[in-house]
């Protein structure tokens, strides 16, 4: 039987209502955007068919009515509570507020549209003109370069020379910089490295050959603006650049030095100029092993009359899980122009005051990275529906979005406290103390957020269902850009050790320190009743703290350094809860500042401690490790 006859007989057995209920008796035919195909004629039943249909949302062009509103951006500045509250309470000028906040207009508005182009459009490596002449160009989008000029227009690097806030000019650099990071593309890793170099060359005295790139690093005018590359990582190590070094520096007539060698992983290849580790060499070629041959070098990035890098050779860029809007290169060095910036074989003590900077640039794009998603995922719990009723009144789901807030104010305050600190020291105004803090408590706030912006952005994503794995929503990149943040200037298990070499070289007053400023912190609320059981369990976990750090000085040395991972954890943790409490303490604090300490002090906040009771860190329990990780089968 047709299947016209079909729809006739069942009109007529009345069955018509039941089928097709609600459709007007008169069938008309709605016209399709996607037409038959030329040449093709349709029989008298699927037009009818089509007819009767026609009222139905899903049909051929039609994909129904409802389309999910997206989270939108909203002035990142005035969006946080956090910023401008600690703000308020530490640098209330109305210069600085008016311009982040004019700023984080900008970011969301213009800013963050051009972060997505520089996602979409990746860098790539043009080898050869078209005559076959070697070019070695790092095409980047244009938007890559408006973040380079914006950069310098917004004084991204310049604040924190210029010292208009004086001791609080870090903190305003960094807080525009948070504001910026999420958005950049990725613009915020060659600022890092800008603000390093000119760290470095500061400390070591602005003059010849220097001088004129200390200029450019801290411009505000863009046609002058530089950016620095940092040249480190070899193929036979990254952290590790006493041993992994191989690059040679071979010393020319006039003073100056040519560069030999493979550079493995130099991000942001397209600086204007670079500062390298390279081991010089004497009259019969040899060199110095271990860090005491290091030097640090002076090298800008330039191109002969013919178009071609001057002793450079880009072999290829790599290809990242994130950062892909930056490009990152493998480079020969194969007679690069340079100058010798450190005493000879004094390099790696040269670049502690960039390790400093780059880790607390790294600090601050982990806690912008959690307070980006966070912003985001609020949004849209106002926005999407799910079971009933909007996201923002699931209890459950407002509880995750909680614990990520409290994550993500912890995280600002460490930073912020480490900023604050180094402001102090480049004011001259700091104190033993504050020194001994800001040397022990940079890789511990550097090792610390990284992790928390892994496990903050993840959870964020997933606030967003199937979208947050979607990649044109601009989620995902996200998380893959925040991976690197543990990765990039040390990983966690680099960046313990070091805690422990600082501890070391200080004879322990760096901890002495440590101890003296959370229990200066926690003073301040001692009259505060509502956070009575925050300050008992901060004040709780710095006593086990104390214990473990007395009994582990007995130990053999293998002890401490199987902890030095928690230890690190510890020392964050406690130290995060004080600065919490401190800020609910404050006459402007709210009570969502109160309830963000007693969460966050409800966690365990000395691991290092609950781990010793357990054995963790026995002699015994690394035989016990190796066997369960390179465990093999059996033979039968």
């Amino acid at each position: 039987m047709s299947l016209c006859s079909v729809l006739l007989n069942r009109r007529a057995a009345g069955g018509c209502c039941r089928v097709w209920c609600g459709v007007p008796r008169q069938l008309v035919h709605i016209r399709s955007a996607s037409a038959a195909e030329a040449g093709t004629r349709r029989s008298d039943e699927e037009q009818l068919w089509e007819a009767a249909v026609g009222y139905l949302p899903f049909s051929r062009a039609k994909i129904g009515a409802f389309f999910q509103e997206r989270p939108v951006l909203k002035n990142p500045f005035l969006e946080d509570a956090l910023l401008r509250g600690y703000l308020k309470r530490h640098m209330p000028e109305k210069a600085a507020f008016s311009d982040l906040r004019a700023f984080g207009e900008r970011v969301a508005n213009e800013v963050d549209g051009w972060g997505r182009e520089c996602e979409v459009t990746a860098p790539r490596l043009v080898h050869f003109d078209p005559w076959g002449r070697r070019v070695d160009h790092i095409v980047t989008s244009p938007a890559w370069k408006r973040m380079k000029d914006l950069s310098a227009q917004e004084g991204l690097v310049a604040i924190g020379y210029e010292r208009t806030f004086g001791e609080w000019s870090r903190v305003y650099q960094m807080s525009k910089l948070y504001i910026f990071s999420p958005s950049s593309g990725l613009y915020t890793c060659p600022l890092a490295m800008t603000d390093g170099a000119a760290k470095v060359i500061q400390s070591i005295g602005v003059s010849w050959p220097v001088d004129e790139a200390y200029g450019r690093l801290t411009t505000r005018q863009p046609e002058r603006f530089w950016t620095s590359g940092q040249w480190m990582t070899e193929r036979q190590g990254g952290s590790d650049v006493a041993s992994g070094t191989e690059t040679v520096a071979v010393p020319q007539t006039d003073g100056s030095y040519k560069l030999h060698g493979f550079k493995w992983f130099t991000s942001a290849t397209d600086a204007d100029m670079t500062l390298t580790l390279a081991r010089v060499q004497d009259r019969t070629g040899a060199t110095t092993p271990g860090s005491r041959g290091l030097s640090l070098f002076y090298a800008e990035v330039s191109r002969d009359e013919d178009g071609r890098l001057k002793g450079i050779e880009v072999q290829r860029l790599k290809d990242k899980l994130g950062t892909r809007q930056m490009p990152t290169a493998e480079l020969l060095l194969d007679g690069l122009p340079a100058h010798r910036l450190s005493e000879e074989g004094r390099g790696v003590a040269s670049i502690a005051n960039m390790l400093t900077i780059t880790r607390i640039h790294n600090s601050v794009s982990a806690a912008a990275a959690m307070r980006r998603v966070v912003q985001l995922a609020r949004d849209y719990a106002t926005r999407r529906t799910a079971f009933g009723k909007l996201l923002k009144d699931h209890p459950l789901h407002v509880q995750t979005l909680a614990r990520m807030e409290v994550e993500t104010r912890g995280a600002f305050l460490l930073v912020m406290d480490v900023c604050r600190l180094l402001g102090r020291e480049e004011s001259g105004i700091a104190t033993q103390l504050d020194a001994h803090l800001l040397r022990l408590l940079t890789p511990v706030v550097k090792l610390y957020t990284a992790k928390q912006a892994v496990a903050v952005v993840s959870e964020g994503l997933e606030s967003f269902g199937g979208q947050g794995y979607i990649e044109d929503t601009g989620l995902p990149g996200l998380l893959r850009d925040a991976q690197v943040l543990s990765i990039w200037e040390g990983t966690t298990n680099v960046l313990s050790l070091d805690v422990l070499r600082c501890v070391a070289r200080s004879s322990g007053m760096v901890l002495h320190a440590y101890f003296s400023h959370v229990k200066s912190l926690l003073a301040g609320a001692s009259d505060v009743s509502s956070l009575a059981p925050a300050v008992k369990a901060v004040d709780g976990a710095l006593s086990e703290l104390d214990v473990f750090v007395r009994g582990a000085a007995t130990k053999a040395p293998g002890y401490m350094e199987l902890a030095a991972r928690d230890l690190a954890y510890s020392l964050a943790r406690i130290y995060t809860g004080a600065l919490l409490i401190d800020h609910a303490c404050w006459k402007g604090a709210s009570l969502s500042d109160s309830y963000a300490a007693l969460r966050w002090c409800e966690n365990d906040l000395c691991p290092v401690a609950t781990k010793q009771v357990r054995g963790c860190f026995d002699s015994g329990t690394p035989p016990l490790d190796a066997a369960l990780v390179f465990d093999r089968p059996t033979q039968d």
